[in-house]
């Protein structure tokens, strides 16, 4: 039986702006962990402030923390929480084989996106003090091939590609065990055992794939991502180290 792990706080809200934005909002009278889930964002947003789709029935999350440690270190929670989502998948439908873990930080679902994250942090003197882990899943539908990027990966939903349905407190109940007992072995052991499983699980691995920033485009051949979650490219000039874009298949 899954039970919610005792040293994480828990808010459910109705309607919220963004996830994202009221754990920030909570996090000022707060010193231990918490998730805030609301049943209906009206202001939510994906990656490079994209917005984000969210029908009500869909999941959306975010887990407030207060970690130790250098920005860059800190960052590969988001490691973390898709492997915490990766077994939450696993837990409600019994399919690991449908499932793979997209760079950075997307959860596949029969090469379809299903559930992305979000980091966002704040902090001083070279330490990120606060971070915020937001989590969309299209539970129950995804949004349309308009409403993506040109040559994005298209959105699929859970109860369409499996015929599972759940509700989005109870996968969040799932979601926060499995991440609860990552972020044990995370804060113990530190990348490396994170970075062996989620490539275990990694999509598209030595196939060729193309990185895109704002500034430029690199297609190579996905050899690895390193000790620092920096995606291996290698290209016709050799291996290249990615630390943030967007990837194309």
């Amino acid at each position: 039986m899954t039970v919610w792990p005792q040293a994480y706080g828990r808010y459910v809200k109705d309607a919220v702006g963004s996830t994202l934005d009221e754990g920030m909002r909570m996090a000022a009278s707060h010193t231990a962990p918490f998730w805030v889930m609301a049943h209906r964002q009206t202001a939510a947003r994906g990656r490079r402030g994209r917005p984000w789709s969210m029908p009500e029935g869909n999941f959306a999350a975010t887990l407030m923390l207060r970690p130790e440690g250098a920005p860059g270190h800190v960052a590969l929670r988001s490691f973390v929480m898709s492997l915490a989502l990766y077994q939450a998948f696993i837990a409600v439908t019994g399919k690991p084989e449908l499932f793979a873990l997209k760079w950075p930080n997307d959860v596949l679902l029969n090469g379809g996106k299903v559930a992305g994250i979000l980091l966002e942090s704040a902090g001083r003197g070279g330490q990120a003090d606060l971070l915020a882990l937001g989590v969309g899943v299209n539970l129950v539908s995804a949004p349309g091939r308009d409403e993506v990027e040109e040559g994005a990966v298209l959105p699929v939903s859970l109860a369409a590609e499996t015929g599972v349905s759940i509700g989005p407190e109870d996968f969040l109940l799932h979601l926060a065990a499995a991440y609860a007992v990552l972020e044990e072995q995370f804060t113990h052991f530190g990348f490396a055992p994170v970075r062996i499983a989620w490539l275990a699980h990694a999509a598209r691995l030595g196939e060729v794939i193309t990185a895109r920033t704002g500034q430029d485009e690199r297609t190579g051949t996905f050899e690895d991502v390193d000790g620092d979650g920096n995606l291996m490219l290698r290209t016709a000039t050799g291996v290249t180290r990615v630390a943030a874009a967007d990837v194309f298949f």
